[in-house]
C-alpha cells in the first residue's frame, strides 16, 4: 500500500518569526488521520526569521532530530550542550527523564530552514542525552546514507527506537534503491526539490506512506533531498 500524502494537506501556522508546516498533528493543528505513522509523531518544517528563535522549553521521553537544510541553528540545553548545527549536521536530542533547550538563529539576515522530527523511544524514562554528526553532500549523492539508527551503525547517531532514518540528495540520472524487511513500514518525506519515488512524483514538502512494499525505488531527481523513515 502506497500513500500519498501532499505539501498543501499539511497543517500550516506563520507566527511572523516562525512559519512552520506540520506534517502531523502539532499544536493547534490537529487532524485524527494524522497522527502521526508508527513511532514518527513529528516533522515539521520550520522556517525561523533572523535574529529569532525557541526560548526555554521542556520536553520528556522524545528522540528530537534537528536536521538543517539552511543557513544555522543555535542549539543550548540543561544537560550541558550548546553548539550551532549547519546544514549537513544531524543533531540528535533524548528528553527521556526530562530536559530544557532553546534553539535560535542569530544570524543578522539569513532565515534558518530545518526539519524538526520527533520519534516515540522504543521505552521511558532513560536518561536524557545528545549527540551531533556531520554527513557531507558527497556521502549522500545519488545514494541513501544512514544518519539514524537504534545501534549508531554506519556513524549514524543513536536513537532509542527501532526504527532508522537515511538521506539522500538525487539529480538527473542518478537512481538508489533501497530493500525494506517484511513488516515494516516505511514514511518518505521530500524537503525540497522534485523526485520520482516507486512511480510516484513527489515535489518539495510531499510524502509517501508505505506498508506492504519490499523496494523502493529513487528517481529522476532534481535538486532532490529526501529523507526516509524505516520504521516498526
Amino acid at each position: 500500500m502506497i500513500e500519498t500524502r501532499p505539501a498543501a494537506d499539511r497543517g500550516h501556522a506563520n507566527h511572523g518569526w516562525l512559519d512552520s508546516w506540520h506534517s502531523f498533528s502539532f499544536a493547534g493543528y490537529h487532524d485524527p488521520a494524522h497522527m502521526g505513522f508508527g513511532p514518527l509523531r513529528v516533522i515539521n518544517e520550520d522556517r525561523i526569521a533572523a535574529g529569532s528563535g525557541f526560548g526555554k522549553h521542556g520536553h520528556r521521553d522524545m528522540e528530537i532530530i534537528s536536521y538543517v537544510l539552511e543557513g544555522a541553528l543555535a542549539h543550548q540545553d540543561s544537560i550541558g550542550n550548546g553548539s550551532v548545527i549547519r546544514p549537513g549536521d544531524v543533531q540528535r536530542m533524548s528528553a527521556g527523564t526530562g530536559v530544557t533547550h532553546s534553539e535560535y538563529n542569530h544570524q543578522p539576515d539569513a532565515t534558518t530552514h530545518f526539519l524538526q522530527i520527533w520519534i516515540e523511544p522504543s521505552r521511558g524514562g532513560i536518561a536524557p542525552g545528545y549527540e551531533e554528526r556531520h554527513f557531507d553532500e558527497a556521502g549522500k549523492r545519488g545514494r541513501l546514507r544512514l544518519i539514524a539508527s537504534p545501534d549508531g551503525a554506519d556513524g549514524s547517531v543513536t536513537i532509542h527506537q527501532d526504527a532508522r532514518i537515511f538521506a539522500g540528495l538525487f539529480d538527473g540520472a542518478e537512481l538508489a534503491s533501497l530493500k525494506i524487511d517484511s513488516g515494516r513500514r516505511v514514511y518518505v518525506h521530500l524537503a525540497r526539490g522534485q523526485l520520482v519515488v516507486n512511480d510516484h512524483p513527489l515535489v518539495a514538502g510531499d510524502a509517501l506512506k508505505l506498508s506492504g512494499e519490499d523496494q523502493l525505488h529513487f528517481m529522476n531527481g532534481d535538486q532532490a533531498e529526501v529523507l526516509v523513515f524505516d520504521l516498526p
